[in-house]
């Protein structure tokens, strides 16, 4: 019983620091642009969170019966996976860097399974082909890996697009008016964008606890449980069938995810909102509304997709559509060493913490 509150609290932790981690991807070109100040920016981003953590749950049960053999990941390995990707978030966080929750739990959660596994790397489900219907195979090929590589692509190419055809559109317009008229619709955009992002990050936590709760049900543990705790009990899903997300799960994520929000992430903002690229209101409307609509696309077939990677992209290909020597390559290179390295470095830490805990006896 201990086990299990320990990882809903660690799991919720995670969830805490995600929302100050990737708050800044939701309102960073809303702040940037001046369109709200960072205090209204929060509060809207919480409250749009929190709604779009109760809409679906295709990507929750991704993380809970579509990565990973659940019969190996025990509470205390799923402990691991959580503390690596916390290690690793608040060190992208403290130095700034756009990096990505989403990859740092999966990395973590890969990590663990495999030490606890004995290095079994079938322990990991890579690819589960359906034939019917791609976008609904499972593993980490087709959940993970392929939507790393196409959502930043279609953020960058979709954002350049978007905001070419913005150009051509509003060239007679003054700008005193472009700016009067995007300000009121980056409002929209950035609501879009904080929906977006409680659709898909709030989503992963849950599926961690369910994770946890089939655990330790498989295992007997929740055996002794007095009636009162009898909703912990969560039998693994039928063969072909996804994993049902408790309502209890969902509200504790989304409250947790909102209250991470509304802590704030200044020194991603800073990053994303001006380091990276110079933004006014039209640009910030053209890269929000690019990202929300990557991340929901993503979040509707269960792909646990990068809020970061969305957004970020999203502004790479608005920046270069007002040309490309008004991104600044420095920074750039900076997030996509971020990018690149998350996943085995996440991995790597919680490969560590798993024979860490196994020296000490604890599994």
């Amino acid at each position: 019983m201990f086990l299990i509150l320990l990882v809903i609290f660690i799991a919720l932790v995670f969830t805490y620091i995600n929302g100050f981690h990737d708050t800044a991807n939701s309102i960073a070109t809303v702040v940037s642009t001046k369109v709200l100040t960072p205090r209204q920016a929060i509060l809207l981003a919480a409250f749009t969170n929190l709604i779009g953590a109760f809409c679906g749950t295709a990507v929750a049960a991704t993380i809970a019966s579509g990565l990973v053999d659940a019969q190996v990941a025990t509470m205390p390995v799923l402990c691991c996976a959580l503390v690596a990707a916390i290690i690793w978030s608040l060190i992208t966080w403290w130095f700034g860097l756009p990096s990505s929750s989403s990859h740092a739990l999966v990395g973590g959660l890969c990590g663990a399974v495999l030490a606890a596994s004995g290095n079994r790397w079938s322990s990991i489900i890579w690819s589960v082909p359906d034939k019917t219907h791609w976008w609904l195979s499972k593993g980490i090929l087709w959940k993970v890996i392929v939507p790393m590589i196409s959502s930043p692509l279609v953020g960058f190419v979709v954002g350049f697009i978007v905001m070419s055809v913005l150009y051509f559109l509003l060239r007679n317009w003054r700008p005193v008016t472009v700016n009067r008229v995007f300000g009121k619709l980056q409002l929209l955009s950035a609501g879009y964008m904080g929906f977006a992002h409680g659709t898909n990050d709030a989503q992963k936590t849950m599926g961690i606890i369910a994770l946890a709760l089939v655990a330790g049900t498989a295992s007997g543990s929740f055996n002794t449980l007095p009636d009162w705790l009898a909703f912990l009990k969560t039998p693994a899903p039928a063969a072909g069938q996804t994993l049902h997300i408790a309502a209890w799960i969902k509200i504790l994520c989304a409250l947790t995810m909102c209250a991470g929000t509304a802590a704030g992430g200044w020194r991603i903002i800073k990053t994303l909102g001006h380091k990276m690229v110079k933004l006014h209101p039209v640009h910030g409307f053209a890269a929000e509304a690019t990202g929300a609509t990557v991340l929901f696309t993503a979040a509707h077939f269960g792909m646990p997709v990068s809020t970061t990677h969305a957004i970020t992209t999203s502004i790479m290909g608005v920046g270069c559509a007002k040309g490309f020597n008004a991104l600044k390559l420095s920074v750039v290179e900076r997030i996509l060493w971020a990018w690149v390295l998350t996943l085995p470095a996440s991995a790597a830490v919680a490969y560590a913490l798993v024979e860490l805990a196994r020296s000490f006896g604890w599994l």
